[in-house]
């Protein structure tokens, strides 16, 4: 049945796969370097205009703790539609939308613990390779939002 069809929009991040769910992905933008933000995680890359106002840009790789990599013509921005708001991940490729039985989604194992288990909704079987799935109301936590807001306001009321 289709309705058992889970839709994924597939990204690499170094040589590992990692998906989203088509509903949570607004659009895909090519690379463009954010406004930095001071006082903020080394994971937050910065802020992006964003309708009428600004949202965060994550660098996913620093927020999986997998090492930098120059930005190449393949870096993209996915905006992320979560229940706070919009959120920009910056991502090594954008590969593909893949539709996957809802059955073959693995919760994440045991070990992973702490920061992985924190946003990783599951793992798929895509061809021969497993792709992470994450869940991306929980990339960016509550607690980070007010890190970044606060961070906001101050360089705000400096500048």
């Amino acid at each position: 049945m289709k309705s058992d069809m889970v839709k994924l929009v597939t990204f690499r991040l170094g040589q590992e796969i990692f998906a989203a769910e088509v509903a949570s992905v607004e659009r895909v933008l090519r690379y463009t370097v954010p406004s930095s933000v001071p006082d903020v995680p080394d994971w937050i890359a910065g802020v992006l205009e964003h309708h009428s106002g600004v949202m965060p840009v994550v660098d996913l790789r620093r927020r999986v703790e997998l090492p930098d990599v120059t930005v190449t013509a393949e870096t993209r921005i996915l905006i992320f539609s979560t229940n706070a708001g919009a959120i920009g991940a910056v991502v090594d490729a954008v590969l593909a939308v893949a539709s996957v039985p809802a059955g073959s989604i693995s919760a994440p194992p045991p070990l992973f613990r702490g920061l992985a288990a924190e946003f990783v909704r599951g793992i798929a079987k895509l061809d021969d390779r497993l792709a992470v799935i994450l869940d991306v109301d929980r990339v960016l936590s509550s607690a980070d939002r007010i890190v970044l807001e606060q961070a906001l306001q101050g360089a705000a009321t400096r500048g």
